[in-house]
């Protein structure tokens, strides 16, 4: 049944939405587009802020020991789970200013619409701004929705490295949150009733059809891995042709290998991408003795996924056998596909009937803190569109205010049907 407007009268400001973008942009590393890096003083300084101006909406402000911000309106009705929504502050290196942002400052458009109302509420509203949700600095996506999640251990912290050679742990430590609570104490499933994430689509779907949001039905899996390969440095005009054990020649075949699989019919749907490349010793007169590079395998199909990363690791070693070069195979991360809740999906697409806002069901390519937290509560994800063909994660990303403001109101219609239909 369709849920009756609750406070459709509350309207998002578009222009107080791009207003906090703008600012949230400024802070960020010198350079084109944003850099704001997981657990780096940037991120930090993006939370204070976001923390200060949750605070000035009525809510009482929190920051979890994985360094999470947690900012919470009182519900009226006592046992109830909080109504949660987020997103995350981080960004790739020379990244763009909506990537998660989005999800945050609707947050604290509805904190703030609710507070000017003196609008109250059943459940506890929870707004979140994850930590280090992107895998640029440190090659695992999703760290704060993870461990919020109880899905990550000590080690892992120990093991995962940024390219400075700084773990995880000690960024973690540094900053003055506590990875050993982080890893022991994680959310309880108890404690929230539901969850929802509108980020921005990432894609050309949404542009392309005209639709004003998205509701995400499905969450593609992800495969990361690292290669090392392992050749013999030596002169480049010195060196015959013949006989050389070039490892970047061998990489380049293995690039060649992942994208013509991926290309294939019997492969549609599944995405494979190598982003991240290091030679070494990177000289324009020395045969490239070692070569590392990433992998990163998506599809919506687990089976698939997994299937097709093993495939091209397989012929990769079989690249580097005959080339003469050692190859290293390292797995970064391995999540699968998720399904979301039907539930969630029903009250988000009443939300928009409510609002009078088109919207397209659709599967994301990219991973979500929502994918994470679904392991705990119910979650729900909703995307507006990227302009510029759906370009992202580049300084180029752009979501018009009037998109923005369209997402938050459907976020927050989303939320009253949850805080009037569910029971725990």
């Amino acid at each position: 049944m369709a849920a009756e407007s609750h406070h459709s009268e509350l309207v998002a400001s578009g222009e107080r939405l791009q207003s906090r973008i703008d600012r949230l942009a400024e802070i960020s590393q010198p350079g084109r587009g944003v850099s704001r890096l997981a657990y780096s003083h940037d991120e930090r300084a993006a939370h204070d802020l976001v923390s200060q101006w949750f605070a000035e909406a009525g809510c009482a402000v929190t920051t979890d020991p994985a360094g999470n911000t947690i900012a919470e309106r009182e519900g009226t009705e006592q046992g109830l789970g909080a109504l949660g929504a987020g997103s995350h502050l981080d960004s790739v290196y020379c990244g763009g200013a909506y990537d998660g942002i989005v999800g945050v400052v609707a947050g604290l458009e509805i904190a703030q619409l609710l507070h000017e109302a003196g609008a109250a509420t059943r459940h506890p509203l929870r707004f979140v701004a994850f930590a280090g949700e992107e895998g640029a600095r440190f090659g695992q996506a999703c760290i704060g929705s993870k461990l919020a999640a109880g899905m990550t251990s000590l080690e892992d912290l120990e093991a995962l490295t940024d390219r400075d050679g700084i773990a995880l742990i000690k960024a973690m430590s540094y900053l003055g949150f506590d990875p050993e609570r982080a890893t022991t104490e994680p959310w309880r499933a108890r404690d929230w009733s539901a969850f929802l994430e509108l980020h921005i689509e990432q894609g050309s779907v949404l542009e392309k059809t005209g639709a004003e949001v998205g509701i995400v039905d499905m969450i593609s899996g992800s495969t990361r891995l690292q290669f090392i390969l392992s050749g013999v440095p030596s002169h480049t005009g010195g060196t015959p042709m013949q006989g050389r054990a070039d490892a970047l020649a061998a990489a380049a075949e293995c690039v060649l290998i992942a994208e013509a699989l991926a290309s294939d019919v019997e492969h549609r749907g599944t995405r494979a991408t190598v982003g991240k490349l290091d030679v070494d010793p990177n000289s324009i007169t020395t045969i490239p003795g070692r070569v590392t590079f990433s992998l990163d395998v998506r599809d919506i199909d687990a089976d698939r996924q997994r299937a097709a990363a093993s495939f091209i690791a397989q012929q990769a070693l079989e690249v580097c056998t005959r080339r003469g070069v050692r190859m290293e195979l390292e797995v970064l991360a391995d999540t699968s596909p998720v399904i979301l809740p039907t539930l969630i999906r029903e009250q988000t697409s009443d939300a928009a009937r409510v609002r009078e806002t088109s919207y397209r069901v659709l599967t994301s390519g990219a991973s979500h803190d929502a994918q994470m937290i679904n392991t705990i509560v119910p979650t729900g994800l909703i995307f507006i569109p990227s302009r510029n063909g759906g370009l992202s994660h580049v300084p180029d990303e752009f979501s018009t205010s009037e998109d923005i403001a369209v997402g938050t109101n459907v976020l927050l219609e989303t939320l009253l049907n949850l805080d009037s239909n569910l029971s725990n």
